[in-house]
């Protein structure tokens, strides 16, 4: 495996370091974790798994051999990756519905960071990689963990296809495999809002473990009074959420449990009328969705300047300074 990603890992169970032998990096105490195609997978058995990829992966670290893939080969240049164009929908949101199986370009969104002036980013929930790509290009070092192994695959193909230095595993956000205090910068889009408000809790408290004080936190998270997120929870009639589904917070809500875990929050808008709502892909939607992410757009500036106007944001960002 990359021997650059085994410098800054430890067992997620008991923070002590590993060793790669056979196939398999295991810890001092004896926990052993499987290595699939190089990619470490460092989740928790015993843990009750938050998506159902977390349970595939974990069943082929028991089997690699019968899970490898018969398209493991690198990408060709201006191909596209077969699960990224499968599942772009899912990753990007419901304006990319009609990309699915016709991608023609990787869609990589602008983030709303400083340049990264060589700096340890950390994405939770990664996928098939684009917010890492984000980062590489802004001169951030980016780690990306995901609890999908089939996300992690395409992640690690698409960063070699487009000549990018980023450092892929399966992993979990509540139990980081890294030391304290090791990350500058940690980041997370539309993965949070899956999780139950106690897991999002849990995995910011390691968020703060693994962050450098004085470090950067910015998340992607919905707001429960946007108007795109009032339609969707009046349409399953306000009732409580499960499993996948998106759980929706208070602006309130968000800047004091962010605060309690890391130190100082605010929050400040991403989009309206959509969770996704990226204007670089603009060349990549037809007419009728490029004027709901332009509008977008003109009421993000807007709330710039008059900051009620966050309040009925459907996509809030949360920006936190991991206090000493």
């Amino acid at each position: 495996m990359d021997p650059t990603l085994l410098e800054i890992l430890v067992c997620p169970r008991d923070k002590l370091p590993l060793r790669e032998e056979s196939c398999s990096l295991r810890c001092p105490d004896g926990h052993r974790y499987s290595i699939v195609e190089g990619i470490p997978i460092l989740l928790l058995g015993e843990m009750e798994q938050t998506h159902e990829e977390g349970k595939r992966a974990l069943e082929a670290a028991e089997s690699p051999e019968a899970d490898r893939q018969a398209n493991s080969s690198s990408l060709r240049p201006g191909q596209i990756d077969p699960f990224v164009s499968e599942i772009i929908a899912a990753t990007n949101g419901s304006l990319y519905r009609y990309l699915v199986g016709n991608l023609t370009d990787y869609p990589i969104p602008n983030l709303r960071l400083p340049a990264g002036a060589g700096k340890l980013f950390l994405e939770i929930g990664c996928n098939w990689g684009r917010w890492c790509v984000a980062a590489a290009r802004m001169g951030y070092r980016p780690v990306g963990i995901d609890p999908s192994l089939k996300g992690i695959r395409a992640a690690k193909k698409v960063a070699q296809q487009l000549g990018i230095e980023a450092h892929y595993l399966v992993a979990d956000g509540r139990r980081l495999p890294f030391p304290d205090v090791v990350f500058e910068q940690v980041f997370s889009y539309s993965t949070l809002q899956h999780l139950s408000k106690a897991n999002t809790r849990a995995t910011l408290l390691e968020v703060r473990r693994v962050l450098r004080p004085g470090g950067k936190c910015l998340i992607q998270m919905p707001n429960v009074f946007g108007i795109r997120c009032l339609y969707h929870q009046a349409r399953r009639g306000f009732r409580e959420t499960r499993d996948f589904e998106v759980r929706y917070w208070t602006p309130g809500e968000l800047i004091s449990s962010f605060a309690l875990a890391l130190g100082p929050s605010r929050i400040f808008v991403d989009g309206y009328f959509t969770l996704n709502p990226q204007v670089s892909d603009l060349r990549f939607l037809p007419a009728k969705y490029r004027a709901i992410v332009r509008a977008s757009e003109a009421l993000r500036k807007l709330s710039d300047v008059f900051s009620p106007l966050a309040y009925l944001a459907d996509s809030l960002y949360i920006a936190s300074t991991r206090e000493s």
